[in-house]
């Protein structure tokens, strides 16, 4: 590392002012502090005094996020071995393209190495993608208003490829992260002035873009051929009791005479648990499944003082409220009011969004009291949407994206009340 330190210091000197790489100062700067402490002090005195700098808390939130992605590997894998396994494929079909056999890495799906070795052909060149394009719009945009790049994008470029499923193109993960990049954070002047969620509005907008790759059947396990509903469309669908045998397809193709037919379906069953959801090992986006998961990684934020526990308790008690007063009423049309309320938890992606997305320091409220009506209106959100939409069983993107919304103006009207409270006990 001390060789490392003389390289940097020796190079500096070219992207000081004056220099002719001197608009490039960004980049190096970024590489310097990504590996060493920045050398700026503060020389007067000032208001607020911590031990954890912004790169810090970042620091701490992908920490966090590492039992999430070692979850997405292992149930990515998990998934199309076992798609493979029962319709006796020996080779991942289709992937980006291309046909890999896999006898010799092995399919098996009580394997965990086999698991996490056919997930990680699919997250790596996702998150890969997702950092490199995210990377050259962060360097671009500091390089033309002059500023440092915050390492924020690290946990976006982290983020995004959690939420998304494991066979959507490349070419749109590059969209989708320069939408979210540049429309949702860096036109409105960098981190720290975004009022939307940069991996959020990426996803919003592929789903509404390119429905068919991130919504559906046939989506959530990468297997050509595969369609299976979400645990969540099948509540929705058949109720609770859909659960309990949950009917899934494989079709095998042949290319023959440079056509491809499909030579045999495949069709099997299986149950989903209260058990195998809490652990994550069911269909949905690559890192939202796994609730224990997601809870390692609260503890880690909330004990390192990084995440709001008032908006994770108020989105848990909002959900939990309105869920547990449809259960209670019923609806002989409508399957999701059949769910009981702590399933709610353990589905879909609430318990990553409650962890990680709702508790987004830049785009959440900041007042105390403003993040417990934040957290509870994204709950009731979830809620509202699942329920009272079956078309769209998933909620906890557009309701994070409402509160975002909203989050300015909750903050605007708690401290105008705080205001008033203090004008009438000093009047």
């Amino acid at each position: 590392m001390k060789l490392l330190r003389n390289i940097l210091d020796r190079i500096e000197p070219f992207f000081g002012k004056g220099s002719k790489l001197h608009k490039l100062y960004p980049i190096y700067e970024v590489i310097d502090t990504f590996f060493y402490t920045p050398a700026d002090v503060t020389r007067q005195p000032c208001h607020v005094r911590d031990a954890i700098d912004f790169k810090r808390m970042m620091s701490t939130v992908l920490v966090a996020l590492l039992p999430c992605v070692a979850m997405a590997m292992y149930n990515t894998g998990l998934q199309a071995n076992t798609a493979m396994d029962e319709m006796g494929l020996t080779a991942a079909a289709g992937w980006r393209g291309a046909v890999i056999d896999m006898t010799g890495l092995g399919y098996d799906p009580t394997n965990i190495a086999a698991n996490l070795l056919h997930g990680a052909l699919y997250f790596l060149p996702i998150y890969m993608v997702t950092m490199v394009v995210g990377i050259l719009w962060e360097m671009l945009f500091s390089v033309v208003r002059g500023h440092e790049i915050n390492e924020g994008f690290f946990v976006t470029g982290l983020l995004f490829p959690l939420i998304l499923p494991a066979t959507i193109p490349l070419w749109q993960v590059a969209i989708g992260v320069s939408f979210g990049v540049v429309i949702g954070k860096e036109v409105f002047g960098g981190t720290g002035r975004n009022f939307l969620n940069p991996a959020l509005t990426a996803r919003a907008f592929l789903f509404f873009a390119y429905a068919t790759a991130i919504s559906g059947n046939s989506v959530w396990t990468p297997v050509d051929g595969f369609s299976g509903a979400t645990p969540l469309a099948v509540v929705a669908e058949d109720g609770m009791e859909g659960l309990e045998q949950v009917e899934i397809t494989g079709r095998i193709f042949e290319e023959v005479s440079g056509d491809t037919t499909v030579t045999e379906v495949v069709t099997w069953t299986e149950s989903v648990t209260f058990q195998d959801s809490f652990m994550g090992n069911i269909q949905g986006s690559m890192g939202e499944t796994s609730t224990l998961a997601c809870l390692i990684g609260a503890a880690l934020l909330l004990i390192f003082g990084v995440a709001s526990w008032r908006i994770m308790l108020s989105m848990l008690l909002g959900a939990l409220a309105l869920s547990g007063l449809l259960y209670g009423i019923g609806s002989e049309t409508n399957q999701m009011f059949s769910m009981p309320p702590h399933w709610h938890f353990v589905l879909g992606g609430f318990a990553f969004g409650l962890v990680f997305m709702a508790t987004d320091p830049v785009s959440a409220t900041v007042t105390n009291v403003g993040q417990y009506i934040y957290g509870a209106l994204i709950g009731v959100m979830v809620i509202v949407v699942r329920v009272f939409n079956p078309g769209f069983p998933e909620g906890t993107m557009l309701a994070i994206l409402f509160g975002n919304v909203f989050a300015p103006l909750i903050d605007y009207y708690v401290v105008r009340a705080n205001i008033k409270r203090r004008i009438v006990r000093h009047a």
